[in-house]
């Protein structure tokens, strides 16, 4: 149930809330603070407490700071189906609907930039100011006649099969190249194991669907209609979603877009790279 709060007051502590989208979904959402909205989106299998170090220091900074779990993740419900782009997108729509929020950043990491882009094509940018794509699996990730430098479906299915087998395994298996512990700014192995802890929360079904999306759907069309400041955060070496892949030719795709890429950085680089992640979205949210 949306529950009201005093802004007026000087200390406004953390909320928790459920949001209920029109198929009955309910989402988990937390809103902290006041000033201008930001609202940031997990990528795969992960949830709103991922973005810890950035919603703790953007509060701070006098920003409003909204995280959500998708639907399947988290707390929030885990339907069988509706993890398609055009859905997740309604959903973030129905946040910012429910909120009345106006002059929004939006953050998104990895499959969360799919989000984004879709969410702009289908219900325009009158209440966005401004966008961040991290590490994200736009603008189109398989390999095809048309897209021949993607990857390959295989690695995909692979996923898919060994979700299937051993999701626990598969998921403290790729926790390291995620965040890249063969690289400075690592992180410890209790950083790896909570991070698993939350894949771990979401629903399998979700988990399997949501690679069949973040990988088969193209968002270049999306993306070329894309107008508001866009600022677009890619690490080189980054094995599961190749700067190369996505972050350049995002940054083809939507006009005027600014393209920072930080070298050594991997697929968790909001995390391994934090004090100069956060540096950059404060820059890019006050300019």
């Amino acid at each position: 149930m949306i529950q009201s709060i005093d802004r007026s007051a000087k200390t406004v502590l953390p909320s928790l809330f459920n949001l209920r989208c029109d198929d009955g979904t309910r989402l988990f959402y937390k809103d902290w603070g006041t000033g201008k909205p930001v609202i940031f989106i997990h990528g795969w299998a992960l949830n709103a407490d991922i973005w810890e170090y950035q919603m703790t220091e953007l509060v701070n900074r006098n920003l409003r700071c909204i995280a959500y779990d998708r639907r399947g993740c988290g707390r929030s419900s885990q339907p069988g189906g509706g993890y398609d782009f055009d859905r997740l997108a309604d959903d973030l729509a129905a946040l910012i609907e429910q909120l009345d929020l106006h002059k929004v950043t939006l953050i998104a990491h990895s499959m969360g930039g799919g989000e984004i882009a879709r969410y702009l094509s289908r219900h325009g940018d009158d209440r966005i100011d401004r966008v961040v794509f991290v590490a994200a699996t736009t603008p189109f990730l398989l390999k095809t006649a048309d897209n021949p430098d993607g990857i390959d479906k295989s690695f995909y299915d692979n996923m898919i099969a060994e979700v299937n087998k051993d999701r626990p395994h598969y998921l403290a298996t790729v926790a390291p190249t995620f965040f890249g512990v063969d690289l400075p700014n690592s992180v410890s192995s209790e950083m790896m194991q909570w991070a698993v802890g939350l894949a771990l929360q979401a629903s399998p079904k979700a988990s399997i669907d949501m690679i069949r999306a973040l990988s088969e759907t193209d968002f270049r069309a999306d993306l070329r209609n894309v107008t508001v400041p866009t600022l677009i955060i890619h690490g080189d070496r980054d094995k599961y979603v190749p700067i190369e892949v996505s972050g350049y030719k995002t940054a083809q795709l939507i006009p005027n877009s600014q393209l920072k890429f930080y070298e050594g950085a991997a697929h968790g680089l909001f995390i391994t790279h934090k004090d100069r992640f956060n540096l950059d979205l404060l820059t890019f949210i006050q300019g």
